[in-house]
Parts: C-alpha cells; sequence; structure tokens
C-alpha cells in the first residue's frame, strides 16, 4: 500500500467518511479482507469477531457476548482496538493495521442469545491503509455513475494502462461463446467487432469476459447489444454497442477501469470532473451526485443473511450492565 499521496488520502477521508461500507463477499474478494485475521482486543485479551460493516468513522462487528467480554468492556470503559487485515492484490502481502474505537453497545445478532452485534466508534482517524483500501473502493463506485459513458479507444498504448491482457476477447451469446475484438470500453458497457449479421445480433443478451494482468483477474459481465454499425469493406462483420446490465457489473472491474482515469487526470485534479484525452464521451446524460449522502451505506448486494439496520437496538454497556 502506501501508493496514494497524503494529500489524496486527506480528500478521501473528507470525501466518504460517513459512508458505511456492507462487507459482502464481492467486497470482501475485491478489498483483500483477511476475515479470519479479524480480531477485537480489550485490554490485553482479544477476541476473534466478524466486521459487518465500516466507515472511517466506525464499524460493526460480531463478537460472542458469553466469552468474557462484556465484563471487560466494563473494566476497560469501553475502550477496545479493532485488528484489521486485508491482503495487498499487487505485492501479495498482508496488511494489519489496529484502529482504536470505543464500544457504543450491542444488539442481539440475529436474535441470538450468544452472539451480538456491537457498534464500535473510532475515537480517531483510522489508518491510511484502511482510507486508501475503502477509498478506492467508493472512489470507483461513484465514478462509475458519473462517468459511465466515458468511452476508452483500446489501442496498444491503452492495453498496457489498462493491464488488459489482450483486445481479443470472448462473449458469450445465449451461452456460446464467440471470439470478438475490443474496440473501446467505460463503465457502462463496452464495444466489440465479431463476425456475424446485425439482426441475428441486436438486443440479444450477452456476456463479455475481460481479463486482466497485474494481477491476473476475469471478469463476466452481462449485458445486452443495443446498436451496431458495419465494417467497412467486410459484410461479415459487424461493430455491436455491448450495454452493461445496471446492478450487475463486478466491483472489481469498476476499480480497474477507475485506476486507468485516476492515472489520466491533470495533476491536482481529483474528482473526475475533467474529460480524459483518450476518453470519447457517448450517452454521458446529466451527471448526477458526485458522492453518496452521509450516512448512507453502501453495498453491491447485502444478501439474504445482511441486515439492514444491525445495532438499532443497541443495548449500552452503562452501570455494570449489559
Amino acid at each position: 500500500m502506501g501508493v496514494l499521496t497524503s494529500q489524496k488520502i486527506a480528500a478521501l477521508y473528507e470525501r466518504y467518511r460517513e459512508i458505511e461500507v456492507v462487507y459482502t463477499k464481492e467486497i470482501a474478494q475485491v478489498t483483500g479482507l483477511q476475515s479470519k485475521q479479524i480480531y477485537l482486543k480489550c485490554v490485553s485479551d482479544v477476541w476473534p469477531c466478524v466486521i459487518y460493516s465500516s466507515s472511517f468513522q466506525g464499524a460493526k462487528i460480531a463478537v460472542n457476548v458469553k466469552s468474557g467480554l462484556i465484563p471487560k468492556l466494563q473494566q476497560a470503559n469501553n475502550m477496545v482496538s479493532l485488528r484489521f487485515c486485508f491482503k495487498d492484490p499487487f505485492q501479495g502481502e498482508q496488511v494489519t493495521f489496529f484502529v482504536s474505537a470505543r464500544s457504543l453497545g450491542y444488539s442481539p445478532h440475529k436474535g441470538s442469545e450468544d452472539v451480538g452485534l456491537f457498534t464500535l466508534q473510532f475515537t480517531q482517524r483510522p489508518s491510511d491503509d484502511l482510507i486508501e483500501i475503502m477509498g478506492r473502493l467508493l472512489d470507483a463506485n461513484v465514478n462509475s455513475t458519473r462517468r459511465k459513458g466515458e468511452r476508452v479507444l483500446v489501442t496498444a498504448e491503452i492495453l498496457r494502462k489498462l493491464n488488459l491482457r489482450s483486445s481479443e476477447c470472448a462473449v458469450f451469446i445465449q451461452g456460446v461463446p464467440r471470439r470478438c475484438i475490443l474496440r473501446d470500453i467505460s463503465f457502462g458497457g463496452a464495444r466489440i467487432i465479431i463476425q456475424g449479421v446485425v439482426k441475428f445480433l441486436l438486443e440479444k443478451e450477452a456476456a463479455l469476459r475481460i481479463d486482466f494482468d497485474d494481477p491476473r483477474e476475469s471478469f463476466l459481465v452481462n449485458g445486452k447489444f443495443t446498436q451496431a454499425e458495419t465494417v467497412a469493406f467486410r459484410k461479415d462483420m459487424v461493430v455491436l454497442n455491448l450495454a452493461f446490465s445496471e446492478g450487475q457489473i463486478p466491483m472489481g472491474y469498476k476499480v480497474r477501469i477507475n485506476e486507468y482515469f485516476a492515472t489520466i487526470r491533470p495533476a491536482g485534479e481529483g474528482d473526475g470532473s475533467a474529460k480524459p484525452p483518450e476518453a470519447v464521451s457517448a450517452d454521458s446524460g446529466p451527471a448526477p451526485d458526485s458522492v453518496p449522502a452521509a450516512g448512507d451505506n453502501f453495498s453491491i448486494d447485502d444478501g439474504p443473511e445482511a441486515e439492514k439496520n444491525p445495532g438499532d437496538t443497541a443495548k449500552p454497556l452503562t452501570n455494570g450492565k449489559s
């Protein structure tokens, strides 16, 4: 870690400090969260815990309340430290750090008498590593909406900058793989060159597989062919616009595209408002709000097990009672 400047770290903190990120399986995978290496420390003892969500101001964790934690919290005036652990996808090394916090209370987790969902409030700004890891994620999510229609023409130089393995890809049309060439790419879609007849391809649902290097990753993005153009002097070839399906775009793909846009912004520009030189604006539409409202939850997919408002009925730890 430590790639971003202190100025950028500070900007990410101010912009997203109140946004709560729910750690779904996809979020954990994209961030490299090492869930088995996270624990709560109180006085000199530690308790394994499951992190449910976090922002730059606090976190929610699930802990066994019958493991002796409650008396320790009372002894420590509810002061704790939460150990985070992530795996750096580029270096392959673990990044660990503690964040000092105060326990504000807990509520039964899914009605369990044994497990409580604790609300922690950080007592200081968290590690720059946490701000960088989660800030990149939040930045990609915001820019994927704001810059949805900005296309990047795929050239040899762009292949290198994006770490794309090749401009040759595979597109699955009704489950059948077809070879194609990637012409341009964006947060919201891609244009491909493929052999075929327009009338048999237009409005068809498809899935495009895009392969990246450093680190090696592959994403399958679902969408529908919405527009088509013929290729000059090649009646058997067509250029198809694949509009990605809303809500089905992999978070890892968004991060990859956002990292490219971040590298081409003019010096000192950090909010993504400038148009990049390699981008071709198309169907951009009106720009949405740049940042989610303070206090909003951010999650790719809460999943069937996620609670919408954990901690609403939190039990304060006061007067020696839990």
